[in-house]
């Protein structure tokens, strides 16, 4: 036993994917095993729990590196001793932040927890990344606007909501129509990090362009119609339970791609959003363009979000709350981005 979990482990223990047919003769290779299986049951416990796209390829990448460091040891001889050479490997000769070996932990778990349907048992001995507090870069306001002035639509008005609302890159361009409240000036941001929905204010300076971006984006929508095209990308389930949603307008992004997608599976023509790639170019090309001396990128403008408001004097539960955060302690950081204005002398109150 190794924290918890056996070495070795019986075929018939193993899921039906594994297991070699009664007739044939077992053999658990070493190295040069096939993990055609382990990718197949990666995939589809990934999608059964709808974690987002990214994850899948974050933690197909973690197995096929884990892959390469056990040479292919067939998935049925795989123990916590090859997770620990692993995990050590890394933060040893890789030399990875604390971050990125938290992640492949996390990858493998998921790995022998849901496709290998071994326990993954206590993790100890490991050797550790060592974790470097870094503060998060934050542009002054003078900054903000001088990078926004620098970009074109529909480039322009995304800055403007990932600096105004504190929003992540992703769950900006995966708004939907349905998720502007202009009667409440709330936006809603369903499926953020973590899969969590949270509702955050609508900016009033931006409702103008939103409305005209609306205007803009229905424009691309009447055409798509009358093209017959076979509506946008939603998630797998919600698309099987309501099929005719996918051509109706809440449903559509709030910034549409440029062109229409292909299926490959099926041939028809879908919208999707704004590629994030598109986005970051823009923006690396504004800063360039704009002088701003610093590393920005599209979560530097959440960065500013978050640190202005705390300039401000807002509560730092309401900012926790607002760039949905799980814990408190993760929003903390941008206290360091914050001048303190603590009073040094120690005065009575009644001296104030």
């Amino acid at each position: 036993m190794i924290g918890g979990a056996q070495n070795s482990f019986s075929a018939n223990s193993l899921p039906a994917r594994f297991q070699t047919n009664q007739t044939e003769s077992v053999e658990y290779k070493l190295t040069g095993a096939s993990w055609i299986g382990v990718y197949e049951g990666l995939t589809s416990a990934i999608k059964v729990r709808h974690y987002s796209p990214k994850t899948l390829c974050a933690y197909k990448i973690w197995t096929q590196k884990f892959q390469t460091f056990t040479q292919s040891k067939d998935p049925r001889l795989l123990a916590m001793d090859d997770v620990k050479g692993f995990l050590s490997f890394l933060a040893v000769h890789k030399n990875i932040s604390a971050s990125t070996q938290n992640q492949a932990f996390n990858a493998l778990l998921f790995l022998f927890k849901h496709v290998l349907e071994k326990e993954f048992g206590k993790v100890e001995g490991v050797v550790r990344a060592k974790r470097r507090r870094s503060i998060p870069v934050v542009l002054s306001r003078e900054e903000v606007d001088r990078l926004i002035a620098r970009l074109d639509a529909p480039y322009a008005l995304v800055a403007k909501l990932l600096y105004g609302c504190g929003l992540r890159l992703f769950e900006c361009l995966k708004l939907r129509v349905q998720d502007l409240n202009f009667a409440t000036m709330i936006v809603t941001v369903h499926d953020g990090k973590g899969q969590k929905d949270r509702a955050v204010p609508l900016p009033q300076a931006l409702a103008p362009e939103l409305r005209a971006q609306l205007d803009q984006m229905a424009r691309v929508y009447e055409a798509d119609l009358a093209a017959d095209y076979a509506g946008t990308f939603l998630p797998a389930a919600l698309e099987t339970k309501y099929p005719h949603a996918t051509k109706e307008f809440g449903w559509q992004w709030l910034f549409p791609a440029m062109t229409l997608t292909t299926v490959p599976d099926t041939g028809e023509h879908r919208r999707y959003h704004l590629h994030e790639t598109l986005v970051q170019k823009a923006l690396k090309d504004a800063v360039r363009r704009s002088r701003i001396p610093k590393p920005a990128s599209a979560h530097t403008l959440r960065h500013s979000f978050a640190s202005h408001l705390l300039q401000a004097n807002y509560d730092i539960r309401t900012i926790q709350e607002w760039l949905g955060h799980s814990d408190v302690r993760t929003t903390m950081i941008y206290t360091h981005t914050v001048r303190n204005s603590t009073l040094k002398v120690a005065k009575s109150p009644l001296d104030f």
